[in-house]
This record gives structure tokens, C-alpha cells and sequence, in this order.
């Protein structure tokens, strides 16, 4: 079934009346007139002004672009023979720079007036009707029409019947069929007719656009050169099986993936189309090692965590196997953590990793204070969409809830030790147009951790939620939820990591971090079994990197059904800063009945 589509701009045996559609160019009379110029000596040292009427503010544009006058508009040594030899082929050069846009009868007067030193260049513009499209006849081999990215490029394609004439609407359409067609694996397509005919008499244009498509071409074995791993270690990072379809976008994911991985510096992916046989591409990737040890360190800032300094060494590959290791640390006013993860790849296509690690938590907060060593053992791996993590953690410490500060031995301060062992369920996805600055995406997390034994036994479920959606290119609104829910046996045995509070730069501002949940009888925070929070920010920016903020959250951390919410809202000042996202802000608690005053929230990181 016959398509339309753009054609290009070849035509053959065409009638009196109609014509070929003219490109851009310099005209070589005027060419040569202005090379004489420089023989010319100047009399006067004037320069000349170009004004364009009667069009709007595009093809004005377009026409100060074409006439050649417009390049002595910067100059103050203009000639009054330059000025006049330049106005004189004007009006012929602004009728042509208006036929790329549709206007192919438009009709031009120039004047040259002078004024003391400057030469004015008047340009009255009568466009005249735009010249419509009346046949678009695009035809496609039902094969590759069938596959969505060549058919919504056909389907898609612009200038439309009934709308003017554009040659940039033209070529990138045809562009975006070339793509597509390359895209699915057309490698030999080509356009076989592609003719534009305009007919001036009576303001009418057809294109036609005929395309011949081959055989479509399928993605063969991979070869590395440079690695420094085993044969078939990188198998795993391939998308495609020898005998998929070729796909440019399989060859890009595959570098990204390479590039992703942070084993190599150097990663190209280059098809070869060249040993093609039997319409099957082998593909070539030349990588180069990176450093094999990163080190890190570096200061930083936090209300929920204070000012401190972090730290780290990475090796990037351990054997030739690619397992990894990272040791981590991080001394703060509130507090301090170190881990070591070792992580081990495994093999297939889907990103699995098995990892081990062993990590210890000091945590000073407004409302308690927990000392834990971890171990954990789990596999992560993509699945449908997400990263999906499994995996089996045992926490020991010691811990007290209620507390202020270091007032931990006055009453009401609750005292407890407590060792876990539970396997954990995660599912996380983020979705987003751009990691450094989003203005269209969002972030799931979905966990489930329980303790099926006979001391602390509990089961519990969390999800989080961030929203991004830009409407303009200086405002965003960022929507962001908080819920979960515990059942325990002792609730006094669980340690503050596993109870719920609210409260801090990610959960309520306005309130210091964890300052919100239920309280004992003596009135002190104690955390609780069930929460649910949620925040709405608006963004805005009055230049590329400040912008200005105003937010509003709500939620409770609570036990059973006995929810209030505790509301705070304020102003804030965002700076799209070298090393992230900066984030100052300034809450006030609503109607609150424990909390007052303004409080405030620093936090640098990224947006999801």
C-alpha cells in the first residue's frame, strides 16, 4: 500500500511551467562583483544597516542570512560603490532565500538611503501565497513498512498535503526515514525516485519518494580486542543473539553497557559491514583497560548528617573473572559508616551480580542512637524493567529511642540489643531524560524484608516514589510518596533501621531529621510501625544553573490507624552546581504542637 513521503530533488523531463526546486547558494555574479571590492579604494569609512519588512521574524532571518549586504552590516568601511553594487542584486537574493520556505512568487523592492555614515538597505517584502503541497506520494516495501520505527517515520513525515512547502520539513523527514530504515536493519535501502515538482503558476508542489530496501541485514558474533578478561566474560553485556535482526539501537545499548561497567577507558563498537556475508554483520569492539584501582574522597554537607568527609577505594577488577571490590567510609557530626562489598558477576545477559558484604553503622539522631554491624549476601540482577535484588542480611548492635542529644540515662529513654536475621526482596527502576538535570522521569522502589524466627519476629514492606514533570523550560514539579508498614512480634526489639520516622531534608522538611513518630509516656519519639508521607515541589529557574523553589509536605510515622498528619512548607534556592544538584531549603512546621521555628534543610545529590 503506497505511503507518502518526501521526495528529493531530482526531476527529469519536466514542463515548461514547472520547475525544479532552487537550493541556497552564492550567486556567482555577486560573487565576483564583491572580490573586485577590495581593488576599490574607500572613500568613506561607512557602514551599512540591512532592514527586512513584511515577513515575520523567521523568514526576515532567513532573508538577511542570504542577502550578501548582511555581511558588511558588522563593518564600518563600507564604499558608497559597495553599498550601491550591493543593493542592487538585493531584492533577487531575498526572492530566492524565500522559495527553501515555500514562497516562490514572492516579490522584493530594495531602497539605499544614507544617512551621515550609515547606508540603509530597505527591504520590502510581498511574499505572496505560500506554495502548497498537493501530492505527497511516499511508497515503501510492505517489509520494512511493517516494522513501527519505518512506518511511524512514513507516517509521520512532513510537509503534509495542504500545508506549504518547507525544505527543512523535507529533508529531515527524509532523514528520519533514512534512520529508521537503518535502525531496523535495511542496510542497502536507497531512495530510487526522489523528485520535488513545483508548479509557480499555480503555487502547487508533489513530491515523490520511492524507496528500494534489499535484503535486511542481521547482527553476527562479537569479537573483543583489548580486554583484559577471560573469553566470554563480556558475552554477558551483549543484547543480541548471532542471528537477531541488525539494530543500531543493539549496538549502542552494547556500548553503553561496556562504557557502564567502568572496566574500560576505551570502548568502540564498530559494525563491519565489510566482512558481511550472507547478509550477516560480525561486529568488532576495541576496548582499552581503565585505571584498575579508583580512590575518592572528599567533604560534605547535610543537615540530616552534618558536615563530615567520605572516602573510598575501588578495584575495578580483582581477577580476570571481573569481580570487584569496594571499601567505603564516612565520618560525619551524626554519622559514621565504613563496608566492604565484594562483588562477583555472573554469567548471562541479564546483569546479575552476587555480592558480600560486611559494613558497620554509628547513627546519632534527634531521636535515637544505634550502633550495627552488617553482614549481607544477595544477587541483583535486571528483570522486566527494574533491578531486582535478593538476598539475606543478619544486623546485630546495640541501640536507645527517645533520647536528645546525649541525654540517654534520664527516664524515657528506651535501651535495646537486638540481632536479625531476614532475607530481603528490592525492586528499583528510574526512568529519566537526563540523570544530571530531569525534567521528565521518575524513581520506584519496592522492598520486603521479614524474620520468620522465634525471637523478634516481624514482616515489612516499604515503597517510594518520585514524580518529575517539567511543563516549560524553567519549571518543574516534583511529586514525591513515602508508605510503609510493619507487623512485629516485640516491637521494642527492632532497632531504629527498621522503625519509621519522619522528618528531614527527604522525608518532611520543616521538622530535623527523624523528629516525627509516635511517642511513649513520656512523650519522647520513639519511632513507629506504619508511614505514609507526601511532598509536592515547585521549581524555578530564572537562569540556566539558580532557580528558586516552594514545597509543602505531610505525613506521620504512626502506629495502627492513629494517623496525623504533620504538615511543613517554605522556600528554597536550587544550584545546578559542578559536582550536582544543590538543594537549600528553608521549612516551617503547620500547626504543630511539639515543633516551631524555622528549620534548615541542606542536601547535594541527584534529583532521582
Amino acid at each position: 500500500m503506497p505511503h507518502t513521503q518526501p521526495p528529493p530533488d531530482t526531476a527529469h523531463g519536466l514542463p515548461a511551467a514547472v520547475h525544479r526546486v532552487p537550493r541556497v547558494r552564492v550567486l556567482r555574479a555577486a560573487a565576483c562583483t564583491l572580490l573586485a571590492f577590495g581593488c576599490v579604494p574607500n572613500a568613506y569609512a561607512d557602514t551599512l544597516r540591512v532592514t527586512v519588512g513584511g515577513v515575520a521574524a523567521e523568514l526576515a532571518g532567513a532573508i538577511r542570512a542570504h542577502v550578501a549586504a548582511s555581511q558588511y552590516a558588522e563593518r564600518n568601511d563600507v564604499s558608497a560603490t559597495q553599498a550601491r553594487v550591493l543593493a542592487q542584486d538585493a531584492a533577487r537574493q531575498a526572492e530566492v532565500a524565500l522559495q527553501p520556505y515555500g514562497y516562490y512568487n514572492a516579490r522584493v523592492q530594495s531602497a539605499l538611503t544614507r544617512h551621515g555614515s550609515v547606508w540603509t538597505l530597505q527591504l520590502a517584502v510581498t511574499p505572496g501565497p505560500a506554495t502548497l503541497v498537493k501530492v505527497l506520494d511516499v511508497r515503501m516495501p510492505d517489509a520494512a513498512l511493517r516494522l513501527a520505527p519505518v512506518r511511524h517515520a512514513v507516517d509521520a513525515f512532513q510537509p503534509q498535503p495542504g500545508t506549504p512547502m518547507n525544505d527543512a520539513a523535507y529533508e529531515a523527514s527524509k532523514a528520519a526515514i533514512g534512520s529508521a530504515l537503518l535502525e531496523t536493519g535495511w542496510l542497502d535501502a536507497e531512495a530510487s525516485e526522489h523528485k520535488v515538482l513545483v508548479t509557480r503558476a499555480t503555487n502547487r508542489a508533489a513530491i515523490h519518494l520511492h524507496y528500494q530496501v534489499g535484503e535486511r541485514y542481521k547482527l553476527g558474533a562479537v569479537s573483543f580486542s583489548g580486554s583484559q578478561f577471560k573469553p566470554g566474560f563480556l558475552d554477558r553485556y551483549v543484547p543480541w543473539r548471532a542471528g537477531d535482526w541488525y539494530s543500531q539501537s543493539s549496538l549502542l545499548a552494547l556500548q553503553q553497557a561496556l562504557t557502564d561497567a567502568g572496566y574500560f577507558a576505551l570502548v568502540d563498537v564498530e559494525p563491519e559491514v565489510a566482512r558481511t556475508k550472507d547478509h550477516v554483520v560480525p561486529v568488532q569492539v576495541e576496548l582499552a583497560p581503565a585505571k584498575r584501582t579508583v580512590y575518592t574522597a572528599g567533604v560534605f554537607v547535610g543537615t540530616d548528617t552534618g558536615s563530615g568527609v567520605r572516602g573510598g577505594i575501588r578495584r575495578r577488577w580483582i581477577n580476570r573473572s571481573g569481580h570487584t571490590l569496594d571499601t567505603q567510609a564516612l565520618i560525619a557530626q551524626y554519622l559514621k559508616t565504613a563496608q566492604i562489598v565484594y562483588g562477583i558477576p555472573r554469567p548471562g545477559r541479564n546483569h546479575a551480580n552476587f555480592n558480600l558484604g560486611i559494613g558497620y553503622r554509628d547513627e546519632n539522631t534527634k531521636t535515637s542512637v544505634s550502633r550495627t554491624v552488617s553482614l549481607a549476601a544477595n544477587e541483583t540482577r535486571d528483570w522486566h524493567g527494574f533491578v531486582r535484588t535478593i538476598g539475606v542480611h543478619v544486623l546485630s548492635g546495640t541501640f536507645t529511642v527517645g533520647n536528645s542529644g546525649k541525654d540517654v540515662n534520664i527516664p524515657g529513654i528506651e535501651h535495646g540489643r537486638s540481632t536479625l536475621l531476614y532475607p530481603e526482596f528490592n525492586l528499583t527502576k528510574k526512568v529519566a531524560d537526563n540523570p544530571l538535570f530531569v525534567r521528565r522521569g521518575y524513581a520506584l522502589s519496592l522492598t520486603a524484608r521479614a524474620d520468620p524466627g522465634v525471637g523478634t519476629r516481624f514482616a515489612q514492606a516499604l515503597a517510594d516514589v518520585t514524580w518529575i514533570h517539567a511543563w516549560d523550560r524553567d519549571d518543574r514539579l516534583i511529586v514525591r510518596g513515602n508508605a510503609g508498614i510493619t507487623s512485629v512480634r516485640d516491637f521494642n526489639q527492632l532497632p531504629p533501621q527498621l522503625r519509621f520516622f519522619a522528618g528531614g531534608d527527604r522525608s518532611l522538611r520543616g521538622y530535623a531529621y527523624q523528629a516525627i513518630g509516635p511517642r511513649n509516656s513520656y512523650t519522647r519519639v520513639v519511632g513507629g510501625q506504619r508511614l505514609l508521607v507526601a511532598s509536592a515541589t515547585v521549581e524555578h529557574y530564572f537562569t540556566r544553573d539558580w532557580g528558586i523553589a516552594a514545597f509543602v509536605d505531610s505525613g506521620d510515622a504512626f502506629d495502627g490507624t492513629n494517623f496525623h498528619a504533620q504538615t511543613g512548607a517554605g522556600l528554597g534556592l536550587r544550584w545546578r552546581s559542578p559536582v550536582g544538584m544543590v538543594r537549600v531549603d528553608i521549612g516551617k512546621p503547620i500547626r504543630n504542637r511539639y515543633y516551631h521555628g524555622l528549620q534548615l534543610h541542606i542536601a547535594i545529590g541527584p534529583d532521582l
